[in-house]
C-alpha cells in the first residue's frame, strides 16, 4: 500500500454535490473528535463528474458511539454491525472502519472461504484493503476536503479499469455476488474488468447458485432497473454468468436461432432504461417477464405441440419456469402473480370474437399484457398487425368496434404452430317440468 493524498485543488468533489444528511454526519462527528470520511460509490462518482444518491460515512467511532451521536441513528446488521442516520428520506450508513482480523475471532467468522459475520474493527488502512474494487476504496476526508488513496483507485478512474483488492478467486470465495457488482458496475461506468479480475468467472461463478435467493433478487434490481439494464445483460452474457443466475434466459438464448428473442430482451431493457432515466416508474414483474420469457414460450410449444390446449399449456409452462428460477432468484410472489398473467394472457389477443374483446378490454391486466405484446411486436413484424389492432380497439368507441370484430382479420397466434383452443359446445338449459325446477346448475359462462 502506498498513500496518495490528492488536495482539494487535485480533485473535482465540491461539498454542494453531497447531501445534506451526509455532510451534518461528517462534521458532527469530526467535531467530536472522530475521523469521518466519505466512502465508496459515491466519492467514485463524484469523482467521475456524476450525482449519487446515497452516501456512506467511514470512521473509526463505533456504531454505539455514532449512535450516543445522533438521536435519529439505528444500528442494523448482525453480518456487519452498521449505524443508519436517518434524515427524512435520507438514510446516511455509517460503518466503523473495519479490521483484517483471524479466523477463529469471536466477531470474525468465515466458512468454507465465505464471511459469515464480521465485526471486526481496525485503521484506515485495514479498512481500504478489506473494500472490493480500487475505485470503491477512495475517502473524501471532511477534515482538510482532501480525497485519499491508499490502493490505486485513482489511477483505475483514469484507465477506466476494475481491478479486485487482493487475490480474486479468495475474493469471490469470500462474497462471489462480488462478481455480479463487477458486472453491474462495468455496465454502469463503462468500465472494462480488468483480465485478472474476469478470469475466475469461468471456474467460480457456480458459487452464485449458492447465494441466498432473496440476495440476487436486490443484486437484479441493481442490475436491470438502475438505468443500465442493456449494458448489464449484455455483460453478463459476455462474461458467462447469466447461465448461473438466469438459466432459462441463457438456455433460450442458445436456442435462439434467429435472434428474434435476444432482440425482444435487448429492445425491452432498452425501454427500460429510457423510463427510469426519464424518471418514469418500472416494474420488477415486467422485467422478469421479459427476460423469462423465452423458457417460457419454449415450454409452452412443446406442450402445445404434444396436445395440450393452449391457456392450460401458457399456464403450466409459466408455472414450471417461476419455480426454476425461485432457486436462483427470490421473485416476490406479488411480482411472479403478475408475470403469469401477462404470459397466460397472450394468447387471448388472438381471440377476436365480441364478447372475448369486450371482456379483455376490461381485464384488470389488459394493460400490462398489451405492453408486452407491443414489446413482442417490435421484435417480430409478424406480430405487427395483431399489435395495432388492439391498439386501435382500446381508442375506438362500441359501433366502430363492432365493425372491426365482424371484419374478417388474418390469425396470428401468440407462438408458432400453435393450435386454437377448443372450441367449447354451449350446454343447453332444461326447460322447467310444470311444478317442478330446474335441475340443472346456473350457466358459468366465459372464464376470465
Amino acid at each position: 500500500m502506498e498513500l496518495r493524498v490528492f488536495a482539494r485543488e487535485q480533485h473535482g468533489i465540491s461539498r454542494r454535490n453531497i447531501s445534506n444528511g451526509a455532510l451534518r454526519v461528517l462534521y458532527r462527528l469530526n467535531e467530536a473528535g472522530y475521523e469521518a470520511f466519505l466512502v465508496g460509490g459515491a466519492v467514485r462518482d463524484l469523482l467521475l463528474g456524476g450525482h449519487p444518491k446515497d452516501f456512506d460515512v467511514a470512521t473509526n467511532a463505533t456504531p454505539e458511539q455514532v449512535r450516543g451521536l445522533f438521536r435519529n441513528c439505528r444500528l442494523i446488521g448482525r453480518r456487519f454491525r452498521l449505524a443508519h442516520v436517518v434524515f427524512g428520506q435520507e438514510i446516511v450508513e455509517v460503518a466503523t472502519f473495519r479490521g483484517i482480523g483471524e479466523e477463529g475471532n469471536a466477531d470474525r467468522h468465515v466458512v468454507d472461504g465465505r464471511i459469515v459475520r464480521d465485526n471486526v474493527y481496525g485503521s484506515i488502512e485495514e479498512d481500504a484493503i478489506r473494500r472490493d474494487f480500487r475505485v470503491n476504496a477512495l475517502y473524501y476526508n471532511i477534515a482538510d476536503f482532501s480525497v485519499r488513496d491508499y490502493v490505486g483507485g485513482m489511477e483505475d478512474l483514469d484507465r477506466r479499469v476494475l481491478h479486485l483488492i487482493g487475490d480474486p478467486e479468495q475474493r469471490y470465495r469470500e462474497d462471489p455476488v462480488r462478481m455480479l457488482r463487477a458486472v453491474r458496475l462495468a455496465a454502469k461506468l463503462g468500465f472494462t474488468i480488468d483480465e485478472t479480475a474476469e478470469q475466475p468467472f469461468a471456474t467460480l461463478g457456480e458459487l452464485l447458485c449458492e447465494a441466498a435467493p432473496a440476495r440476487l433478487f436486490d443484486e437484479s434490481l441493481k442490475l436491470f432497473l438502475a438505468g443500465h439494464g442493456l449494458a448489464s445483460f449484455r455483460e453478463l452474457d459476455r462474461c458467462g454468468l447469466l447461465r448461473f443466475v438466469y438459466p432459462a434466459t441463457a438456455h433460450a438464448l442458445r436456442r435462439d436461432a434467429d435472434g428474434s428473442f435476444r432482440a425482444l430482451v435487448e429492445h425491452g431493457l432498452a425501454n427500460t432504461d429510457d423510463r427510469v432515466r426519464s424518471g418514469k416508474s418500472v416494474t420488477p414483474a415486467f422485467l422478469f417477464a421479459l427476460l423469462l420469457w423465452g423458457g417460457v414460450r419454449d415450454r409452452a410449444e412443446r406442450a402445445i405441440a404434444g396436445g395440450a390446449e393452449v391457456l392450460h399449456a401458457w399456464a403450466d409452462a409459466g408455472d414450471a419456469v417461476i419455480a426454476e428460477q425461485a432457486q436462483r432468484v427470490a421473485v416476490p410472489r406479488r411480482f411472479s402473480l403478475v408475470m403469469e398473467e401477462i404470459w397466460a394472457l397472450q394468447p387471448r389477443f388472438e381471440q377476436r370474437m365480441k364478447k372475448r374483446v369486450m371482456r379483455f378490454l376490461s381485464h384488470p391486466r389488459f394493460r400490462a399484457a398489451y405492453d408486452f405484446l407491443v414489446l413482442r411486436a417490435e421484435a417480430d413484424p409478424a406480430l405487427a398487425e395483431l399489435a395495432q389492432w388492439w391498439a386501435d380497439a382500446q381508442s375506438a368507441d362500441p359501433e366502430t368496434l363492432g365493425d372491426m370484430i365482424t371484419q374478417p382479420v388474418a390469425a396470428a397466434p401468440a407462438t408458432p404452430g400453435a393450435k386454437p383452443a377448443a372450441k367449447r359446445r354451449r350446454r343447453r338449459r332444461r326447460r322447467k317440468s310444470s311444478g317442478g325446477s330446474d335441475s340443472g346448475g346456473p350457466d358459468s359462462g366465459e372464464p376470465t
